[in-house]
């Protein structure tokens, strides 16, 4: 297959999937190996770039995904009438810097650390989709335990969770580290 086929190829297998693609499904479906694989996302990342291209290129992990470029998110949001979504507030930012930091965790360990009751605020990252259920503890009373997710990392421009600033002190450290990582998200 030539260099522009396969390009056209990942184009559309990352359209299709609408949600993030693990690089190993988009090495199979390009009968490529990991390193060319990664040359040909680089490819069309730089030809959206070069381009002015209303799409960019993703990564998550070992995850790929196509969305649209935050340069154009104001006429997004009036061609389909969506609200910018809200701010998290100052707990649901705590909250999940510590799921973020401490992951897999137990929403017992985040209410410990931030000394009240999470049930809701983690209730609020969950539906949002920041943080998910990855399993139980295997302990009495089984509790469930959580994770960030794609979004979470989508939502603060991260590649993956090795991007996250150092470990935060909590006190006054972790405050300015938590405001930190909020001005970097999208809104």
């Amino acid at each position: 297959m030539e260099w522009n086929d396969m390009l056209s190829t990942l184009e559309a297998v990352l359209f299709a999937a609408g949600e993030p693609v693990p690089a190993e499904r988009l090495c199979l479906a390009l009968d490529l190996e990991f390193d060319d694989m990664e040359k040909l996302v680089q490819g069309l990342k730089d030809q959206y770039a070069y381009e002015r291209r209303g799409m960019r290129i993703v990564q998550m992990e070992d995850c790929y995904q196509m969305c649209s470029s935050p340069d154009y998110a104001d006429q997004i949001r009036k061609a389909f009438e969506l609200r910018k979504t809200a701010k998290l507030s100052q707990p649901a930012l705590e909250a999940l810097t510590i799921v973020a930091y401490y992951q897999p965790t137990t929403r017992a360990y985040v209410d410990q650390i931030r000394g009240v009751d999470s049930g809701y605020t983690m209730g609020l990252l969950l539906e949002r989709g920041l943080i998910e259920e990855c399993g139980r503890l295997q302990v009495i009373g089984r509790p469930h335990i959580y994770r960030t997710t794609h979004a979470f990392l989508r939502t603060f421009h991260l590649a993956s969770l090795e991007e996250l600033p150092p470990m935060p002190e909590f006190g006054v450290a972790s405050q300015m580290q938590i405001e930190e990582l909020s001005e970097n998200r999208a809104d």
